[in-house]
């Protein structure tokens, strides 16, 4: 190769690398321009827009990264109940009802950033009747044949909490939730603390696929949240119901009701519900904090 032809070729690797370097700056700017401009001077911004040769585009790429995720850190406040609260309150409609596809995409969205776990309307082609409706008050449930109140509970306080509710004379729609009182495991007597009953009976599809909706439903975590206080707690499918005549669209565990304060007058109130993906098991059941 002669000494024109290198000159030529180095020429156009210079031209090369410079365009894919403009280009990156382009790409940086677009993606963090806010960040990036409270790290230069204000006179290094002309009209709203940065000087492509200002020292920022000099610093080494670590340090540009390094930078904007700690200036991305610091932006992200803390999300407060309050703030779910009146986020939610933005996104809800004003009556109780069926939400739309749309309405449910915003919302499993944002419930999924807040609280860091993965939230869905529908999940393997299969979904309730609904995902924001009225809870009602449900009575314990049998985790064990000769399970009886006083045996129920793990202390006096969750006995004087939880007892006056009784226990469900029939079992739930799985059974027993154990073989007997002293088989039974920590998930076992958490499954029927923080269950919920949904109606699985009018789920789409149901009637064609009671086999397979039922191995569905069987013990299914749900993400319960109530909207006007911003409490929310895993729980999980271990009923059917309730009825369509009774005006309400699911039902909890006393000890859910007691969590999401919606133990008031009427026993029931609004929230929203939703499936959580949770295939490996990993995600416990009970209240979750912001």
């Amino acid at each position: 190769m002669n000494k024109n032809k290198k000159i030529f070729h180095f020429q156009h690797l210079k031209k090369k690398w410079s365009d894919k370097h403009k280009e990156i700056e382009k790409q940086i700017v677009k993606k963090h321009g806010h960040l990036i401009a409270s790290l230069i001077p204000k006179q290094q911004i002309i009209g709203g827009v940065l000087l492509a040769a200002v020292p920022f585009m000099q610093m080494a790429p670590q340090t540009v990264q390094a930078q904007i995720n700690n200036l991305s850190r610091q932006e992200t406040p803390k999300i407060t109940p309050q703030n779910l609260v009146l986020k939610i309150s933005e996104l809800l409609p004003k009556e109780v009802r069926p939400l739309i596809p749309g309405e449910e995409k915003v919302i499993t969205d944002y419930l999924s950033e807040v609280f860091k776990i993965k939230v869905f309307p529908e999940l393997e082609g299969i979904r309730l009747n609904r995902s924001y409706g009225l809870i009602g008050q449900e009575q314990h449930l049998k985790r064990y044949f000769g399970d009886s109140t006083d045996q129920h509970f793990d202390n006096e306080k969750e006995r004087e909490s939880y007892s006056l509710q009784g226990i469900a004379p029939g079992l739930g729609a799985w059974g027993y939730f154990a073989k007997s009182k002293d088989e039974m495991t920590e998930n076992e007597k958490l499954r029927e603390k923080y269950y919920i009953a949904v109606p699985t009976f009018l789920a789409p599809g149901f009637n064609e696929n009671v086999g397979r909706y039922g191995l569905f439903f069987k013990y299914r975590k749900m993400l319960v949240v109530n909207p006007e206080n911003g409490k929310a707690i895993v729980t999980d499918i271990a009923d059917a119901g309730p009825a369509e005549w009774t005006d309400k669209h699911l039902g909890g565990s006393p000890e859910v009701m007691g969590y999401l304060e919606r133990v008031d007058g009427a026993q029931k109130g609004p929230v929203l519900y939703f499936f959580i993906d949770d295939s490996n098991d990993t995600i416990p059941l009970g209240p979750i904090s912001l």
